[in-house]
């Protein structure tokens, strides 16, 4: 059983015993402050069209994404009644949970090592996803990846989003965190 005082993830601890000790050698950093590090993942699940016919499938994208996640996941809800998409105010139409502390480091490893092998025809994520302020959006076109999700009990397969915001100042800076941390960039 392990122990939660003691318990750390092992990213953090590579980020800690490592990673930090090279990006201050690769961008000459003077303060242990200016060195970036991960902020917080995003994780979305937008329903859509399914969601305005049946009112169960955002409750459904819900369990899943909590079962990803490891964190209960919000639902959330359209802000304004849209008459041509059939939408009314306060529908659920999705759900989204934040990551933050070691329940960001311990996804962030799962989707690493354990979903991204596991995406068919995979040949890495794209390297020019940064918003030019250091955070990284990319899209999953299946949830059905994570080991979490028990393949035989899902009524539909939702597309995932996922953002990692950091505290780096540009893309590069950015770009090495998350290289460090052995995503499998393709260009």
């Amino acid at each position: 059983m392990l122990d939660a005082a003691t318990y750390t993830p092992r990213l953090k601890a590579l980020y800690q015993d490592s990673i930090r000790a090279a990006l201050k050698e690769e961008f000459g950093y003077t303060n242990d402050m200016q060195l970036p590090r991960l902020d917080k993942i995003v994780l979305n699940i937008g329903c859509g069209a399914e969601a305005v016919r049946d009112s169960k499938k955002a409750k459904s994208a819900q369990e899943d994404l909590t079962a990803i996640a490891g964190q209960k996941a919000l639902v959330t809800k359209a802000k304004k009644s849209i008459a041509g998409f059939r939408v009314r105010e306060d529908m659920p139409l999705g759900a989204k949970v934040t990551l933050r502390g070691d329940r960001m480091y311990e996804f962030l490893d799962r989707l690493i090592t354990v979903a991204m092998p596991r995406i068919r025809d995979f040949r890495g994520v794209s390297g020019t996803s940064f918003d030019g302020r250091g955070n990284y959006a990319m899209g999953m076109k299946e949830h059905i990846v994570f080991p979490e999700i028990n393949f035989d009990k899902v009524d539909e397969v939702w597309g995932l989003d996922i953002v990692i915001a950091t505290t780096a100042k540009t893309d590069a800076e950015a770009k090495s965190l998350l290289k460090a941390f052995n995503m499998p960039f393709n260009s």
